[in-house]
């Protein structure tokens, strides 16, 4: 289908911000908003949200990426993903603005804007126009996810590597040093992560991102490349945290593995099994509505 792409200027807390929408020639009421995660703006890692979008509008689906506060070509102070519920907000108001066909609205994100949509639906719960979720390698960096990837999927990895036993017997790595880092870790990935006692505010962002999953009442589809860490993490906080137990297995969530692709799908091969899968669920999506 033929679709044009046209920029947009909207307003966020006094700030301007720049948006990229490519619109079909017969749009579906359901639309598309790509958040970017950051440090990085509306094109994307090899051009990958602006392809994306391409492919989206090309299927008949109205499709927006935009830079947020203090990214690309949008002006205000720099933010980080924890910090743009505003911004999520103003784009999905900008878009509907700009494509009256739109009546739904799925949000799409990679990484750390992933993780920003989780946050957005668990602060807000009552913007009816989000009717589902694209998260792909959500971002859930924390002290214990991360050493309990190095454990599970990174030490006995590297023992087998001969270029690992060449360096230690040539004296450029210390075998010491590498069983303290060991060590290290498996202590670390032992302490669970527990629900904590505390204020609203103090909640770390895996809580809230779990919480916002959990009351999300549409269709979801979770991407996890098999081949990069942030996936794994994201695996090994479900695990390990009672609080994301049973969300998962939710029937409203469908879940894909690309076992060879990395965090940004960097070959076409990745990438165009992340444009038809994302393709596919919107389709399911379109005629269920």
């Amino acid at each position: 289908m033929n679709f044009t792409e046209q920029a947009i200027t909207f307003h966020c807390a006094e700030e301007e911000l720049l948006g990229i929408i490519a619109l079909p020639e017969q749009p579906e009421a359901v639309g598309v908003l790509i958040v970017v995660g950051g440090p990085q703006y509306r094109v994307g890692s090899h051009r990958q949200f602006l392809l994306l979008s391409r492919v989206l509008a090309g299927a008949g689906y109205p499709t927006m990426r935009f830079d947020y506060r203090g990214m690309g070509d949008s002006t205000g102070d720099q933010r980080n993903f924890e910090d743009i519920n505003e911004d999520i907000r103003a784009a999905i108001d900008a878009l509907r603005a700009n494509c009256p066909q739109v009546k739904r609205v799925v949000l799409w994100g990679l990484c750390d804007a992933a993780s920003a949509n989780l946050l957005y639906w668990d602060a807000t719960q009552d913007d009816a126009r989000i009717c589902g979720l694209v998260l792909v390698n959500p971002w859930v960096r924390s002290e214990t996810t991360l050493a309990g990837v190095y454990i599970n999927h990174y030490y006995g990895q590297r023992l087998l590597e001969a270029e690992f036993w060449r360096k230690t017997f040539a004296g450029r790595v210390s075998l010491v040093g590498a069983i303290g880092g060991f060590i290290r870790n498996w202590l670390t990935a032992r302490q669970n992560i527990k629900s904590p006692v505390g204020t609203e505010a103090t909640l770390p962002f895996q809580k809230r991102m779990a919480r916002g999953l959990g009351k999300f009442p549409g269709p979801v589809l979770l991407i996890l490349s098999g081949n990069d860490y942030t996936a794994k993490e994201f695996s090994e906080c479900v695990l390990s945290d009672p609080l994301w137990l049973g969300i998962l297995e939710s029937q409203a969530i469908s879940r894909i593995d690309l076992l060879g692709a990395d965090h940004t799908f960097s070959t076409a091969q990745w990438r165009s099994d992340l444009e038809r899968y994302t393709t596919l669920w919107l389709n399911d999506l379109a005629e269920e509505l």
